[in-house]
């Protein structure tokens, strides 16, 4: 089976969303089960942006091939098997005719929840990381992306390679440990899960 992701991440410049489709190409071939058939990565820009992408894809998909779009959830996921649900309550997005929830893959509640995720990773990537700046690992995915992205930036701010959006957080992702993630967070595990099945 052909597997395409649509990657929410990597803005309007060419150069970053290179660097986004290898920040997420280098987690997931760090999966075991991943390594042996990698998905096509697509990074889309916004996260409207690779909403469109996946339903344009999704439409002209045919058998054999799985489509789906990792995107930031933006607030906490109530029941993380019903995504759809959870895109029409809180962006009033229909379920595109024949779509799966399989076909949605949540960033709970964004991609800095990931990176918080993973201490040891953290610690090595940033020399001087405050790490009792960080939020607590209990409960990741129900805690408010604004404080888990302001306390990333809170922790590294005395860091010559400080936490910000583009080229150094797709760099910090490409190091994180996968087995860590799911240890902490449901979404990352189901996502797993999921592409383990469909690859």
């Amino acid at each position: 089976m052909s597997t395409r992701i649509y990657l929410e991440g990597g803005g309007d410049s060419k150069y970053l969303r290179t660097r986004c489709q290898e920040g997420f190409h280098k987690l997931l071939k760090k999966q075991a089960k991943l390594d042996r058939r990698k998905p096509r990565l697509i990074a889309c820009g916004g996260r409207g942006s690779a909403f469109d992408r996946f339903k344009t894809a999704h439409h002209q998909s045919g058998s054999g091939e799985f489509v789906a779009m990792l995107i930031d959830s933006e607030d906490p996921v109530a029941d993380i098997e019903k995504t759809w649900e959870h895109l029409k309550k809180r962006d009033n997005w229909d379920k595109p005719d024949g779509a799966s929830h399989d076909q949605v893959l949540f960033m709970t509640t964004c991609m800095e929840t990931w990176i918080v995720a993973d201490r040891a990773t953290l610690k090595a990537h940033y020399l001087k990381l405050k790490i009792n700046k960080l939020p607590p690992l209990t409960d990741l995915e129900n805690r408010n992306r604004h404080d888990v992205q302001n306390r990333l930036s809170e922790a590294t701010k005395d860091c010559t390679n400080n936490y910000e959006k583009g080229k150094r957080s797709f760099e910090i992702l490409g190091k994180l440990n996968p087995a860590t993630l799911s240890d902490h967070l449901p979404s990352f595990k189901r996502m797993t899960r999921i592409l383990s099945e469909k690859l």
